[in-house]
């Protein structure tokens, strides 16, 4: 007889997902603009490294469908890129498991570069103008901040026995 594992806090990682949905899209200064890392790209991250078998490529897709719907962009670029992101992360979920925290945090690097440069492919195609330097910004500050995305969203996992 197979036993099927009950999950628990469903809730949490939606909320979570909801608070890096609002931190998109909360108003901020035009020079602050620039500084605003993505917090979905993190989340969703986050998430598919600690429990893979909830979190996936559909995921990214729909939170990707909602970034978009919620900044305006075109209607599947974020849906696109971050599929491919949550992919990738799939894929070497159990390695980056076994590293350090900074040392993951190079690899998100790569992830939310990935992230960006699709982003600005789509965007290119579609004929909108090249971008300026800081437009790496976000990946630059994502991973910077990855320490304390990791600690926080594992605290909440912990705290709430989600599994």
């Amino acid at each position: 007889m197979i036993r099927r594992r009950r999950h628990h806090g469903g809730g949490v990682i939606v909320f979570t997902f909801i608070i890096a949905l609002l931190l998109t899209v909360i108003p901020l200064p035009d020079w602050a603009l620039t500084l605003r890392p993505d917090w979905v790209g993190l989340v969703l991250i986050y998430w598919c490294m600690a429990l893979p078998d909830r979190v996936g490529v559909t995921t990214g897709w729909f939170m990707g469908l909602m970034v978009d719907l919620l900044t305006g962009t075109l209607l599947g670029q974020h849906a696109l890129s971050l599929t491919i992101v949550a992919y990738v992360t799939l894929n070497f979920h159990q390695r980056l498991r076994l590293v350090p925290v900074w040392q993951q945090s190079l690899t998100i690097l790569v992830l939310l570069v990935l992230h960006q440069l699709l982003s600005l492919w789509i965007s290119r195609i579609i004929g909108r103008p090249g971008v300026p330097w800081y437009f790496w910004t976000p990946s630059l500050l994502g991973m910077i901040i990855w320490p304390l995305v990791y600690a926080t969203l594992r605290g909440m996992r912990r705290g709430f026995r989600v599994n």
